[in-house]
């Protein structure tokens, strides 16, 4: 199945297409560009390679509302002129909000253009899908634009002062979960095989917290890890996704290594390595010089490298980007560092004696629900 995504390189679709592509055996990744949009014969030869559109591009803010407005529609008649010109027929996924029935023109945006698919769908004999979505948050999302829980993220993590506006509800989805309900989705159509299907679907937000319990939480984090390194209760999902989320925000190349106290006397030597508030799996190993362990990523767990004995290199690569960072350890001067989700790690032994590291993770190993995929850094 031949997938694309307009609004490929947005957070949405970044963490779609990066999914997509752990499923390779079942779907190939159509490349778009935002610039095909410019271009009607580059438009054109993306919709005929597609069984699938997943239609993500849209502007969400400007200081003229009707700017949004013409900006949403005109991507999607511009999409449908494309669909209407080759005689494609992909099945597309409109990313609608649930602000369509709200007084403001981003709302009407999102409802005029899922109406202007439905129509094109309906005389063309063709399959789509009006998603509404909820608020979406997770790692990257651009702070003061594409969520609340992104610019307390980035506030917190960067000296600034979260203020809240209105202590509304948020109902938000992961945009974790939200890729696999599309995904989902997408199969659930092809295997009903029917080519004319036309529905709209309310996803399902799978949280619900006021605002200002929210920055509570993550002021937690920024207290309690970010200054002192402790690891909050990650035993359930939110929690777990909205923790991962604020490492994301944090910048490693400044933030790392973590030294540790190390505490001696004629005894030798004791670090405390990780302070959690929440249970996981703790793990040794030692590493022959020259070896390097790790080259894989994860989706949705949390975890520490904790270097005690030796020297050693840890390399950091975010899925998507060539830009990687490095850092040397020693155990001379114990210290750690911790893998964001979406990055893939490695360890290096670098020097000429065994090289003594402990493993932190926030979940213990599921077979049946893998989280850890392979790819070097």
């Amino acid at each position: 199945m031949n997938i694309g995504i307009t609004g490929q390189s947005g957070f949405i679709g970044t963490h779609i297409y990066n999914t997509l592509g752990l499923y390779s055996e079942n779907f190939k990744r159509i490349a778009f560009e935002d610039s095909f949009f410019e271009s009607p014969s580059r438009l054109e030869n993306f919709v005929s390679q597609c069984d699938v559109i997943i239609h993500l591009a849209a502007m969400n803010r400007h200081n003229n509302p009707q700017t949004i407005y013409d900006t949403n529609t005109r991507l999607v008649k511009q999409l449908i002129e494309a669909c209407e010109k080759t005689k494609s027929t992909p099945h597309i996924l409109f990313s609608s909000s649930t602000q369509e029935e709200r007084d403001n023109l981003y709302g009407k945006s999102k409802r005029q253009g899922r109406l202007m698919f439905e129509k094109w769908a309906k005389d063309n004999n063709a399959p789509f899908s009006g998603l509404i979505i909820p608020n979406v948050f997770g790692p990257f999302g651009h702070p003061y634009y594409n969520s609340v829980v992104a610019t307390f993220c980035h506030q917190l993590t960067h000296d600034e002062k979260p203020r809240i506006d209105v202590d509304g509800t948020l109902k938000l989805i992961h945009v974790g979960e939200l890729a696999n309900e599309i995904i989902r989705h997408i199969q659930d159509v092809d295997s009903q095989n029917v080519k004319s299907i036309c529905n709209s679907i309310a996803l399902p937000h799978t949280a619900t917290i006021k605002v200002s319990e929210l920055l509570d939480k993550l002021n937690h984090y920024k207290i309690n890890y970010f200054e002192q390194g402790i690891i909050p209760d990650l035993n359930n999902t939110f929690d777990r996704n909205l923790f991962n989320t604020f490492l994301c925000y944090i910048d490693h190349k400044t933030f790392f290594p973590f030294k540790l106290k190390l505490n001696t006397d004629n005894r030798g030597s004791f670090v405390e390595t990780i302070k959690l508030h929440s249970g996981g799996q703790i793990s040794f190993s030692t590493t022959k010089p020259t070896i390097t362990r790790g080259n894989h990523f994860h989706t949705r767990k949390a975890e520490r490298f904790a270097v005690i004995k030796g020297k050693a290199r840890i390399e950091l690569r975010r899925i998507g980007s060539n830009d990687i960072l490095s850092f040397d350890l020693d155990g001379r001067q114990p210290a750690f560092v911790d893998m964001p989700v979406w990055h893939t790690h490695n360890i290096t032994n670098t020097g000429t004696d065994d090289l003594y590291t402990i493993f932190w993770i926030n979940e213990h190993y599921d077979a049946n629900d893998p989280d850890t995929f392979f790819e070097n850094v």
